[in-house]
């Protein structure tokens, strides 16, 4: 019975660590949003801050 204890802790604590990880989502779920001086805006195709055009 000893050995069936240990082995189940054995199997809990060597778990644990794995469903830490599936509780943090990686990629699209963790981007924060862009933000830029007054005066610019976030352009998407160029991946960065362009001056604001006023017409």
């Amino acid at each position: 019975m000893k050995t069936v204890k240990t082995l189940l802790a054995a199997t809990v604590l060597s778990a644990a660590p794995a469903l830490a990880i599936a509780e943090c989502s990686y990629g699209k779920l963790q981007q924060q949003a862009q933000s830029c001086a007054p005066g610019t805006s976030w352009d998407g195709e160029k991946a960065a801050c362009v001056a604001d055009t006023t017409s």
